[in-house]
């Protein structure tokens, strides 16, 4: 069957890219994936399948085999591009100012548009329903996961398993990266307004100064992480933005700051929103000041389910051969994905798309990002076998 799968993913290569390239120079912001819904629904339908459009901008359709409700395993691509002016020099360059699809997107649902190409063809020769998932808004909270979610798309057919791949343009092309257990962190964006009041810097005694009450919430924050927290589990807190709008000899009469937290337990998760609470609020009370601290939540962590893990990466080995599957570290970044993974048995792999040979090595959310589109048909066929194999476990 492994054969027969990279025969059918040979074949479809050049639709593979040239769809990929259709998303590529068409790429569309989170929630605004109308046109790619479209094109998605299309080839889908050329293939008899029967998509449903869900989360407005989100397409479902499913393959089903001989006995169909014997079993079901999803797999899942994402549809956004982000607000990103590309610098590539190509002919499939997006064609959207100031849009562009930075981080593979294009790319996953090429993908697995080849994968419904080879299940549909090979229908007749499996047992069970595959459930093809093209989700929108990964790149936006509250993430088209969350959304599909509500709006049932683990339902009817509810799957057992899901699978999703992402591309990595720090490994090799043709090489796959896997991890069990945690693997990627909770997304939690901090927004903190600290107010004090305002005057002139060379008299202090009139002044409640809110930028020095900033600067001791910023250092506070740490020990929440440092002092709070066990060093077995991940976690980072990070202020990226201060904005403190005076002048050498002006204090302003507020500070507002922006930040990020990020973990891998959503136990300690929601105790570190209570305590980055308190401590800058009481800090900015004890100072004479006050704050308003808010937390928008964001993306739960994401976690590889160990033994449906063991099963896939046991199958991508059989596919691809031992010297081309690698073990990933954990990464703090956020994925959407994570919703799935809170739910159902999950697993969410990285595909090899770098090609330093050629140029192709830089990193996703950048201007210059590109794949070694041979990643396309390896992707594709891939992905078909871990769902047979799947069906079959």
């Amino acid at each position: 069957m492994i054969e027969k799968i990279k025969q059918l993913a040979k074949l479809s290569a050049d639709q593979i890219v040239a769809n990929r390239r259709h998303l590529h120079a068409n790429p569309e912001l989170s929630f605004q994936e109308f046109n790619t819904a479209s094109f998605v629904a299309a080839q889908l339908k050329a293939l008899q399948l029967s998509p449903e459009f869900m989360a407005n901008t989100g397409v479902v359709a499913v393959i089903e085999g001989k006995k169909p409700q014997s079993r079901v395993v999803a797999l899942r691509a994402d549809i956004d591009a982000l607000p990103i002016m590309e610098a590539n020099e190509v002919s499939y360059k997006s064609t959207k100012q100031g849009v562009m699809h930075a981080c593979g997107h294009d790319a996953h649902t090429a993908s697995l548009l080849g994968t419904a190409h080879i299940l549909n063809e090979l229908k007749d020769s499996f047992e069970g329903t595959v459930k093809l998932i093209f989700q929108p808004a990964e790149e936006k909270a509250p993430g088209g996961a969350s959304i599909m979610i509500k709006e049932g798309v683990l339902q009817n057919p509810a799957p057992q398993s899901i699978i999703g791949q992402h591309v990595a343009p720090q490994i090799p092309v043709g090489k796959i990266g896997f991890r069990e257990g945690m693997y990627m962190a909770s997304t939690d964006e901090l927004f903190i307004t600290v107010r004090g009041k305002g005057g002139h810097a060379a008299m202090p005694e009139f002044i409640i100064d809110p930028v020095l009450i900033a600067s001791h919430i910023i250092v506070a924050l740490q020990q929440v992480v440092s002092r709070n927290l066990s060093p077995k589990i991940p976690a980072v807190l990070s202020i990226g933005r201060i904005i403190a709008n005076g002048a050498t000899n002006v204090i302003p009469n507020e500070v507002t700051m922006e930040g990020t937290f990020r973990t891998m337990n959503e136990e300690w998760r929601a105790i570190a929103h209570t305590r980055m609470k308190k401590i800058a609020e009481g800090i900015a009370e004890s100072m004479g000041g006050s704050c308003e601290f808010t937390i928008m939540k964001g993306y739960p962590f994401l976690v590889n389910e160990p033994a449906l893990t063991r099963r896939v990466r046991k199958a991508a080995t059989d596919f691809m051969g031992q010297e081309n599957i690698i073990d990933l570290d954990l990464w703090m970044a956020g994925e959407d994905f994570a919703f799935y993974s809170q739910q159902i048995d999950a697993c969410f792999y990285r595909l090899g798309t770098r090609n330093e040979a050629r140029g192709i090595v830089s990193g996703v959310h950048t201007p210059t990002f590109d794949i070694d589109e041979s990643a396309l048909e390896i992707g594709a066929g891939l992905m078909a076998w871990l769902a047979l194999e799947e069906l079959r476990s």
